[in-house]
């Protein structure tokens, strides 16, 4: 947590935070999606995991999934770098409590999106092993929000951050307002 909170204080050029992003997302959009498209489906069939392939359904379910996680998730990169002066890497923690945007509707949008995301490729390749991946990611993104991230920014931003905390649903947008 110390090393975490020392990160934050440090604050980057917009040039090596955008780099940082694009490195990172070579991670989150490649790596993973190749892991969830192209990896474990065949582990499916040498499991003997039953495919839920319902042809057209599969890919209008998924890909309207695919769609809504990658603009909650790309909205909120975008405010990270610009607005709030920093990026979603820990090391590179954002200068500023954003609170508007998509961060109004979710604490989480970014993960919400990612996760959202990852849902709709399980989904449009009908993979039991991807959907279980996608799962355990959800798991462990939990964990480290609850465990590390948000006393981090109780630390950091103080009050504010409790009564955003207290007024924001944690990962589940809520689309309408109070």
């Amino acid at each position: 947590m110390k090393r975490i909170i020392k990160w934050s204080k440090h604050e980057y050029s917009f040039n090596r935070r955008f780099i940082a992003t694009l490195l990172a997302g070579v991670l989150f959009l490649v790596l993973i999606p190749l892991l969830l498209i192209r990896e474990l489906p065949p582990v499916d069939k040498i499991i003997g995991f039953p495919s839920f392939s319902f042809g057209i359904i599969n890919y209008a379910i998924g890909g309207i999934m695919v769609l809504i996680g990658a603009i909650y998730a790309f909205r909120s990169i975008i405010s990270q770098l610009t607005r709030a002066r920093g990026t979603p890497l820990p090391m590179m923690a954002t200068q500023k409590l954003l609170i508007d945007g998509p961060f109004k509707q979710s604490r989480n949008p970014m993960g919400f999106g990612a996760i959202t995301m990852y849902l709709g490729m399980a989904i449009v390749v009908g993979s039991l092993s991807s959907l279980i991946m996608v799962l355990l990611f959800l798991l462990l993104l939990i964990l480290w929000i609850k465990k590390v991230e948000e006393k981090e920014l109780e630390i950091r931003f103080g009050q504010d951050y409790v009564n955003y905390k207290n007024s924001t649903p944690f990962m589940l947008p809520r689309l309408w307002r109070k």
